[in-house]
């Protein structure tokens, strides 16, 4: 056998070549020898479901550039239309074996493309590109481009609840992953021109809310899980998966992304200083301030109005609505989130 060493030398040959030639590739193209030697069909596959009407120029060639910086494939590129404003599209990018979708749009496009990725395991990514980016403001997502790919693309996986609405008992569910409400809150969504928008970004709401702020109280029956149907006298009744508003302000403290329940308030002033009142609850993120503001934590919720009234979800509207009726869904949709630091990590400092 010792007299053979020269056969085994001679076999091994090709494979010594073969990997000589894959490192002096690497070096010659200055990245991973193995990212870069890999087949194109075995590199992971991201797709990017985007709305062209809030991304600016130059941003598909960042996504891309980060794609394949990382060793991914290029990504499929995916963009919503009026009719289809990104459901359809993630339904399709899975189709198409997508490791990761990425919504890249406002907090409606993230709403759309969690429609179609709740309950099927494959994790949703964020490039925030809207006026409040709810959703990625509350889970920590970067605001550059380039930083949130990275995060969706490398990030730890964290399984947050959907609600799931159904509106006037009709048989389609709709999503939302934020908050959706009926009343004064839906009327300032409505209200809001989308050129203010582009034009002031979250001033617009600010703008949009004052306007609306003298309307009328209006009678709403709501009932929590198995309990007894209670009326109120209200402005507005928010549903929230979270409850972080723009600037950080939060309207439902107890609010977590992924607590099994869902948190309601409904805030019901008659006048500009019981507004002032509910303001200051706000911005001192206190659950008290105001008598005609309540709390609650259910994981279903029927909302019903003796007239119909503006409703949205995750800040778009859907129009007046008589019924809402709404339920978390545990835990269905994985978020690819930044990974968290070891809590005895060294202070970089």
């Amino acid at each position: 056998m010792d007299g053979d060493w020269w056969v085994l030398v001679l076999a091994a040959l090709p494979v010594v070549a073969l990997l000589v030639a894959v490192v002096v590739r690497g070096r010659q193209a200055g990245g991973d020898p193995q990212t870069l030697a890999a087949d194109p069909e075995d590199r992971p596959v991201p797709a990017v479901v985007a709305n062209p009407t809030k991304i600016e120029p130059g941003t598909r060639k960042r996504i891309d550039a980060v794609c394949t910086g990382l060793g991914w494939a290029e990504p499929l590129w995916l963009e919503t239309t009026v009719e289809d404003p990104g459901t359809g599209q993630a339904r399709h990018a899975i189709e198409r074996g997508a490791d990761v979708v990425l919504a890249c749009g406002g907090d409606g496009t993230v709403r759309a493309v969690a429609e179609g990725l709740a309950g099927t395991g494959v994790a949703m990514g964020l490039v925030p590109a809207g006026t409040g980016n709810l959703l990625a403001r509350t889970i920590g997502t970067p605001d550059s481009v380039a930083a949130a790919v990275r995060v969706a693309l490398t990030g730890d996986d964290r399984k947050i609840d959907v609600g799931r609405v159904r509106v006037d008992g009709a048989e389609h569910e709709h999503v939302f992953l934020v908050m959706a409400g009926t009343g004064f809150d839906a009327a300032i969504m409505q209200s809001t021109p989308e050129a203010l928008k582009v034009k002031v970004g979250p001033l617009a709401y600010v703008i949009s809310g004052l306007r609306a702020m003298r309307g009328r109280r209006t009678r709403v029956t709501l009932t929590f899980d198995d309990g007894p149907p209670q009326r109120r006298r209200i402005r507005t009744v928010v549903v929230g998966n979270s409850g972080t508003l723009l600037g950080g302000l939060v309207l439902m403290p107890r609010a977590t992304v992924d607590d099994g329940v869902l948190d309601v308030v409904s805030i019901a002033p008659n006048s500009i200083a019981g507004w002032i009142a509910v303001a200051w609850r706000v911005i001192t993120k206190q659950r008290r301030g105001h008598q005609r503001v309540e709390h609650w934590q259910a994981r279903s919720i029927v909302i019903r109005a003796d007239v119909p009234q503006p409703s949205q979800l995750d800040g778009d509207p859907i129009g007046d609505a008589q019924e809402l009726s709404i339920q978390v869904d545990p835990a269905a949709l994985v978020m690819r989130v930044a990974p968290v630091p070891p809590t005895d990590a060294p202070d970089p400092g």
